[in-house]
């Protein structure tokens, strides 16, 4: 090489050194001057759902940590999926934060061929809010008590044995219960968790799964009846209620999450800014219990270690769906 070429050379790393320097220290201004406007924190469920009231309670908190309002949109619909849609419409600079479920990602990848987004391409896993197992509720009166009593009324009473539910993530749920039962069931759409529950209380369905949030309440306001949890153990808000396994079906094993998004071309600088204070949300022990209280297990971690358990769980999914012969329409 001519020392010409070698000086061009030169020249030339150190320009794009440059540039390299200049943008990193563009995204680090970016980043030390957000948020300088208000947060929308897009829920895909209706107010009062479980996440509804997880992103109300991590959104205060958060904004409490960034001095700037979180304003919690909800925008149900098509369960969960339209809110995904309008965020990946929208401007990828931080501002538009997600809040979604196990359904509207993992499982709606799972059972849509055709859906437009994809939950670890278009966007970006900032942290797991919380896991959980499900909760099957009934009526609270004396006919049924337990698993099997439910078990029992549906098959003697097919007529009357329906359940509610508000996304696919239920319905994958309850329909692989009916598959290991025998139970028939047929399904009641609803808009959020909190409105299959109080359908349930009011008698206009016969049972439901779905998340802690709302059911705990009903529950312990002696509204409904827990009978089960999904899974192999016990909830730790539910000690007298049996697990699925200890019921006699341990197949019905399916737990899901709820977490907070961004769109993937978000600034990293910015990204990780609003992780950070969401994972700082999170620790607070305040947050921490009353999530706690609802039945849940508290989030936090790594979005890299959400991202995984993420594209995990498009996999268990897609072989539920297919060992129950499930089929959606989009």
């Amino acid at each position: 090489m001519t020392r010409f070429k070698r000086t061009v050379l030169k020249v030339g790393l150190a320009a794009f050194a440059a540039v390299c320097a200049h943008a990193a220290a563009a995204q680090s201004d970016a980043a030390a001057n957000f948020p300088n406007r208000p947060i929308r924190m897009v829920v895909g469920f209706a107010a009062g759902g479980g996440n509804d009231l997880f992103a109300r309670l991590v959104g205060q908190k958060l904004s409490d940590n960034i001095g700037q309002p979180v304003v919690i949109e909800n925008k149900p619909g098509a369960g969960g999926r339209i809110a995904v849609e309008y965020v990946k419409s929208q401007p990828a600079d931080g501002y538009t934060v997600m809040v979604a479920a196990s359904g509207q990602m993992a499982i709606a990848a799972a059972i849509y061929p055709k859906l437009s987004y994809h939950p670890t391409r278009d966007f970006l896993p900032l942290t797991m809010i919380a896991s959980f197992p499900l909760i099957l509720a009934g009526p609270a009166n004396d006919t049924i008590k337990s698993v099997k009593d439910l078990v029992a009324y549906g098959k003697a009473n097919p007529d009357k044995s329906n359940y509610a539910t508000s996304s696919p993530a239920f319905i994958i749920t309850t329909e692989l219960f009916k598959l290991k039962t025998g139970m028939p069931a047929v399904a009641v759409p609803y808009k959020s968790s909190n409105e299959m529950m109080l359908s349930v209380a009011g008698g206009n369905t016969l049972f439901a799964i779905a998340d802690g949030p709302p059911t705990m309440p009903l529950v312990q306001g002696g509204k409904i009846r827990a009978l089960a949890v999904t899974g192999s153990e016990r909830s730790s808000e539910l000690p007298d209620v049996p697990s699925m396994a200890e019921a006699g079906y341990p197949e019905v094993n399916i737990g899901l999450w709820s977490g907070i998004f961004v769109l993937a071309g978000t600034p990293p600088a910015i990204a990780n800014k609003i992780a950070t204070e969401s994972r700082r949300a999170l620790a607070d022990p305040g947050v921490r219990e009353k999530l706690k209280a609802m039945a849940v297990n508290p989030g936090g971690g790594p979005g890299e270690e959400f991202r995984q358990r993420i594209d995990g769980d498009i996999k268990l999914f897609a072989d539920v769906v297919k060992a129950a012969n499930l089929k959606f329409e989009d």
